[in-house]
């Protein structure tokens, strides 16, 4: 199978079409652009352990689209640990109307996200090297995400630790796993006062694995933000 043959398109057409989305030729072609230039790059810098034609459409792009239908048109994402742009690029390709951010710790990969904007001439997107940690306290930023994402977490607490003072009233937070771990939801509810979040905990496949993936979703259940990057770590994970 290569990158961007009808074979490989067909994988992803169907593939998304069992997580409930509609892709067209010209998603699969900016799909395969973006894959592409991903094996390109790899040679010389390492942008992801996955190589193979196969592996990008199933791991990358249907795993990205995989909590799409958690991510309202015209919201404001921010992708955390964007690495090779997954999710962040294959969702603005399929909902244009989204802006959004992908940052990421580490230079080339920002040198490779900058360079896919602009190649697929993705409006309202922008790239920023900088640690989620970091850009926390960047206060034109403090509450401005309707959605902050991401697929490189270390664990759930950490990464809501990190993005809660940059979401806005009634945005969510979203954390793609593989199993998730009771233990690990365990200790993020213990680690949480109450009334701020509430938590859902979604379970998909992608075609040919037979392992269960998780999409962990919390809502915030401010009508109005009220945090600032500076605020104490506060939200609600219901039962």
């Amino acid at each position: 199978m290569e990158i961007g043959s009808r074979q490989w398109q067909n994988l992803i057409i169907n593939g998304a079409q069992e997580l409930g989305i509609s892709i067209d030729d010209r998603i699969c072609a900016a799909f395969a652009t973006h894959a592409a230039e991903l094996f390109h790059w790899n040679r010389k810098f390492n942008l992801t352990a996955i190589t193979d034609a196969r592996g990008i459409a199933i791991r990358h792009f249907l795993d990205s689209l995989a909590p799409a239908k958690f991510v309202p048109d015209r919201a404001r994402m921010l992708d955390i640990g964007s690495g090779g742009g997954f999710p962040g690029i294959p969702l603005k390709i399929v909902k244009s109307s989204l802006s959004v951010f992908l940052i990421d710790g580490t230079r080339k990969k920002v040198n490779f996200l900058k360079h896919m904007i602009r190649l697929l001439g993705l409006d309202k997107s922008e790239a920023l090297h900088i640690r989620a940690e970091n850009f926390a306290h960047h206060t034109e930023f403090a509450n401005s995400f309707d959605v902050i994402i991401s697929r490189a977490l270390s664990d759930l607490t950490s990464f809501a630790k990190a993005a809660t003072p940059l979401l806005a009233g009634q945005g969510i937070i979203v954390a793609l796993k593989g199993q998730v771990d009771q233990k690990e939801l365990a200790a993020l509810r213990e680690n949480l006062p109450p009334h701020q979040f509430s938590l859902k905990v979604e379970h998909y496949s992608l075609p040919c694995d037979p392992h269960l993936r998780s999409i962990v979703i919390l809502k915030s259940l401010d009508k109005k933000s009220t945090h600032c990057c500076n605020s104490r770590f506060r939200y609600y994970v219901s039962p």
